[in-house]
């Protein structure tokens, strides 16, 4: 098959570009953004500022770059960072807070992806001779492996109001954040309020061929464009990446509605196959489904249901992770439905 010829669930990282994005794109004003003179990357960086409620944004090529900036501006050598055990920056940034920052993690676990107040309160070390102090709170919503769960508002307050008051700071890894904010049906710079820093993509379920935003102070986004350019992020005309990341940030966060309603009817028709179920809450456009009843391991049933022309990761031996988004459509849905159920049967 054509790769165009599959449904791909694997992730909302592989959303094409729309018509508007690649008109874009052909059209867009350009100019050095090293020297800052990029002016539709300027135009998207303040915008993306106003909308998440901060002073300034940075441009960066992907959301790995970002959270990699996010954790230095807030950290020194030698200091622990509190994540959940599953966040992204943890398991799928390779160790970067280590190797760029000189910091370990400190994961705490949560059922659901969502740290309490109280669980990091627990674990935060002040300096002492023997153990590495705390030095950054790193939350994640939507909590991606958690099946996309989403943080509620009061308590990323708490989580934020808590760290304010013992003089600490806290990054937030919004990749998805649009989509927490159209599930809890609020303003994202809401949402963003209480972070230092909040760095989020435009090339997931927003759709931009490329890019993420990292907001927060003046002079912390300042000294971010200086780490940007030590990582390799020193972009030239880049205005061309940017003029699409303006049209998913305006005109595609209405849209993710759309996906959320895909995922909550993938979950509920793959919780009546027999054999399989779905063991979380399907709030966003992230759903995860435990094939172990099937006892065909999952690598397999990615495999099987490939030759049915879908695409979907394993993640484990037992469990797979399916994202829809803007190409996956219902009727692609009830497709791929079908040939999961053919894989779940066939001996």
């Amino acid at each position: 098959m054509n790769p165009s010829d599959y449904i791909d669930l694997r992730s909302d990282t592989v959303t094409r570009p729309t018509p508007a994005m690649r008109r874009a794109m052909a059209e867009a004003e350009v100019g050095d953004d090293v020297y800052a003179e990029d002016p539709t990357v300027n135009r998207l960086e303040r915008r993306a500022a106003e909308i998440l409620g901060k002073e300034a944004g940075l441009f960066v090529p992907t959301g790995t770059m970002g959270n990699t900036i996010g954790v230095k501006l807030h950290t020194r050598h030698g200091q622990e960072v509190i994540c959940e055990a599953r966040s992204h920056v943890l398991n799928y940034e390779l160790a970067m807070m280590a190797w760029f920052s000189g910091c370990i993690a400190r994961p705490i676990y949560a059922g659901d992806g969502i740290l309490s107040w109280s669980q990091i309160r627990e674990e935060i070390r002040p300096l002492h001779p023997h153990r590495a102090p705390t030095g950054l709170i790193f939350l994640e919503n939507t909590h991606n492996m958690a099946g996309g769960s989403v943080m509620p508002l009061e308590v990323m307050n708490e989580i934020c109001g808590g760290a304010r008051e013992l003089g600490l700071k806290v990054h937030l890894d919004g990749a998805r954040i649009f989509n927490a904010a159209a599930y809890l049906r609020r303003p994202v710079k809401e949402l963003a309020a209480g972070a230092d820093s909040v760095m989020f993509c435009l090339s997931k379920g927003l759709c931009a061929p490329v890019g993420s935003l990292l907001v927060g102070k003046e002079d912390a986004i300042a000294q971010g464009r200086l780490y940007r350019k030590r990582l390799g992020g020193g972009m030239r005309q880049v205005g061309v990446l940017a003029a699409p990341g303006l049209i998913a940030l305006e005109e595609m966060p209405a849209r993710l509605v759309e996906d959320h309603r895909n995922a909550r009817f993938l979950a509920e028709t793959l919780d009546r196959i027999p054999c399989i179920r779905v063991p979380h809450e399907v709030q966003t456009n992230i759903v995860i489904f435990d094939v172990g009843g099937t006892a065909v391991a999952a690598p397999e049933f990615s495999a099987r249901l490939k030759q049915h022309g879908v695409l979907i990761n394993a993640l484990d031996a037992r469990h797979l992770r399916l994202l829809t988004h803007h190409d996956v459509d219902r009727s692609a849905c009830e497709r791929a439905l079908v040939a999961i159920e053919q894989a779940a049967r066939r001996p």
